[in-house]
């Protein structure tokens, strides 16, 4: 397991103009040192724009999944692209996590180098270099499991290549991605050809064939019931190959799914595969659950299908400050597309914070209409209460593009006090 949490590279970080919003008197401490001193958010010294973390939904979003997995019997694999974060990699490790999910290599690397001992890669490796050096890490760190998907014969034939070059002495493990269907994204659109990249892992000894695995949220004009039908068509693909006895000496076979807005139909569906010729590894990859959002998983996520599984909290809020007020109808803040999130919908006026008295008030009468690239349009109603040198907090739509905006994001107890920050690597 990893230990970013502790890890000096992360703690004894030095504090500068690197990183937005940090308090300018603040240069030159270390990451641990600042977040020792709890200061708050608003009289701390930060500048706005910032983004805020809550640590209390945070924590609580960490153990709803980890019970949740628990419940369904799966293993769960979060994505990390979600964060990117090795101290809340950490975390999930902490709360049962079977390892981290990546899509691209750098992630892998990112993740190597903070200690994760598992990694799930959703995406088909072609790439020699990266190939080359996975290879290398298995090779120098036996305890190290990596898995990857396979969707074609040709992306079988470079892997192999690439390894056998590389003089790979440990097989690389590899899931063959069922495609959601014509118009989908990646993946073998049918069975048959599913079964021709199989047979082609089968044919070199670079590559071991581990399982089956998909995403079900490219189903086309995905619901309840075409993701639910996919889904059977995955898991009878495994135990398809399971009776052909394609798994070889496999210890166990991995079926994996699951993105953050159809996971309720993953574990049901999971939950009715039948025994096979050995364990199954029933692996979820669900990310964008640590933070949430006031947007699109707001009203996707699987606890809005299934309320008594509980439900999960939005931990981010965008602070921006009100720098022009030019008439009753209109004001900007100075935060805008370098800051939020946006590409499933712009932020959420929610509170105001008093520039005068510091109280805290809904937003009432307050809209985001647009985004400039420092600037955020508001509209208001005449009757708004809002004036140059508020803070005005906001929601944000689809965490997994929130994160990467901010290299060093304070985390926050509710009453405003700083007692963390989250460093990420994109």
């Amino acid at each position: 397991m990893a230990a970013a949490e502790r890890d000096p590279r992360l703690s004894d970080e030095r504090v500068d103009h690197r990183f937005k919003a940090l308090p300018p008197d603040a240069e030159g401490l270390t990451v641990a040192a600042l977040a020792a001193e709890r200061r708050s958010l608003f009289s701390g010294g930060f500048t706005t724009p910032v983004l805020a973390l809550s640590a209390e939904s945070v924590a609580h979003n960490l153990a709803l999944l980890e019970t949740y997995a628990e419940r369904h019997g799966l293993a769960f694999a979060p994505h990390g692209k979600t964060s990117m974060s090795p101290q809340l990699f950490d975390r999930q490790l902490a709360h049962g996590a079977w390892g981290i999910t990546a899509a691209v290599p750098h992630q892998a690397r990112v993740y190597r180098a903070f200690g994760i001992q598992r990694i799930f890669l959703a995406n088909e490796l072609v790439d020699a270099a990266a190939l080359r050096w996975i290879s290398a890490e298995l090779d120098r760190d036996p305890g190290f499991r990596f898995l990857c998907y396979v969707d074609s014969v040709r992306g079988v034939e470079l892997m192999d290549e690439a390894l056998r070059a590389a003089g790979a002495t440990r097989p690389v493990e590899v899931v063959v991605e069922l495609g959601a269907g014509e118009g989908a994204r990646t993946g073998v659109r049918t069975e048959a050809g599913c079964a021709a990249v199989a047979d082609a892992v089968a044919a070199v000894p670079t590559l071991r064939l581990a399982g089956v695995a998909g995403y079900e949220g490219e189903v086309p004009g995905a619901d309840n019931d075409t993701v639910r039908v996919w889904l059977r068509r995955l898991t009878a693909l495994a135990a398809e190959f399971d009776r052909a006895g394609r798994f070889g000496a496999t210890d166990e076979i991995v079926i994996s799914a699951g993105g953050s807005a159809w996971f309720d139909a993953v574990a049901d569906v999971f939950a009715e595969i039948p025994g096979l010729s050995r364990p199954v590894l029933k692996l979820l990859r669900s990310g964008a659950y640590v933070s949430h959002d006031d947007g699109h998983y707001r009203q996707a996520t699987p606890f809005n299908r299934v309320p008594e599984e509980g439900s999960l909290q939005p931990a981010f809020r965008l602070w921006a400050q009100v720098v022009s007020r030019p008439s009753d109808a209109q004001a900007f803040v100075n935060a805008g597309k370098r800051d939020a999130a946006y590409d499933l919908g712009l932020p959420e006026a929610q509170v105001v914070r008093d520039g005068r008295t510091g109280e805290i008030r809904p937003a009432a009468g307050i809209t985001l209409t647009r985004l400039s690239d420092q600037h955020g349009w508001v509209s208001t109603t005449p009757d708004a209460a809002l004036e140059v040198g508020d803070w005005v907090g906001m929601g944000l739509s689809h965490p997994c593009t929130a994160f990467d905006k901010w290299q060093l994001i304070p985390v926050v107890e509710a009453d405003g006090t700083v007692t963390d920050l989250i460093r990420t690597f994109f």
